[in-house]
């Protein structure tokens, strides 16, 4: 079973007897669904409704624990503090690392949990030391075209539309207001999505994070992160046909639609 360490990962602990209620009024997933073993992914998102980080939820006894990108624990710290005003909560940062691990055996026991945004990604575990494993989960996820945090998605300009989070289980569409609720709901009701990140197969050198991309000539999108022959683009829905053959800074990219993403049938948009 691949098994790897995520050390651009970290925790962020929010304690207190007010600690579901704080979060659900702020993140755009159902807080009360997480429980020891079952995690929820959620983001926290601007008032405009565009995203500034994303992270699981998972319960541990009288406290929550948040998996966040490790550049934005901080940050998330002190974004979910100014929101406390009379909440019994505390927050703070943990010294825990993250692990993942996919494949047919079952996860570890202790503070583990499958990923909630799709069977086949496999599971998650925040540990004290480090488990044994050489498994490579950048291409893991490149492969299942599941975003990276800010590798693929851009503080206060992405919309979760744009990244999956529908598909993927990171929105709640009956749980009530949350911070930039109203715009994530019109966005959806209305059909206003215009692009979505996607899966593309690399042939040549993959091109940096931000490289225009090209058909036929016309911009249609640019590259977020890569590995290998596997990368993530945010693309223009009349580009997003599986097998379009597209161009980046040298390099030939192949768009390969995920079996989990829902396009609109006719994406001319």
């Amino acid at each position: 079973m691949p098994v790897a360490m995520l050390p651009d990962r970290g925790v962020v602990e929010v304690s207190g007897e007010d600690r579901v209620a704080f979060l659900q009024g702020l993140v755009s997933n159902d807080v009360s669904r997480a429980a020891p073993g079952a995690a929820v992914w959620a983001a926290l998102l601007t008032p405009q409704g565009k995203w500034l980080a994303d992270f699981f939820v998972v319960a541990d006894g009288e406290r929550l624990l948040l998996e966040v990108e490790a550049a934005q624990a901080a940050m998330t710290v002190q974004k979910l503090s100014r929101f406390r005003l009379r909440s019994k909560v505390a927050l703070r940062e943990v010294p825990l690392a993250v692990a993942a691990g996919w494949g047919d055996d079952p996860r570890p026991a202790g503070l583990s949990y499958p990923d909630p945004r799709l069977p086949e990604a496999g599971w998650r575990a925040l540990v004290e030391a480090p488990l044994p494993g050489d498994g490579d989960y950048d291409a893991h996820r490149l492969a299942l075209g599941l975003p990276d945090g800010s590798r693929d998605l851009e503080a206060e300009q992405s919309i979760l539309l744009e990244a999956g989070f529908d598909e993927l289980h990171g929105v709640s569409w009956t749980k009530g207001c949350y911070m930039g609720q109203e715009l994530t709901a019109r966005t959806k009701y209305r059909g206003l999505v215009k692009r979505r990140l996607a899966p593309v197969e690399i042939a040549g050198d993959a091109p940096p994070r931000g490289t225009p991309i090209t058909l036929e000539g016309a911009v249609v999108g640019e590259m977020r992160s890569s590995h290998g022959a596997r990368g993530l683009a945010v693309l223009r829905l009349p580009a997003l046909r599986d097998g379009t053959v597209l161009e980046a800074g040298g390099a030939r990219l192949a768009v390969r639609i995920p079996g989990w993403m829902r396009l609109p049938e006719a994406a001319d948009a």
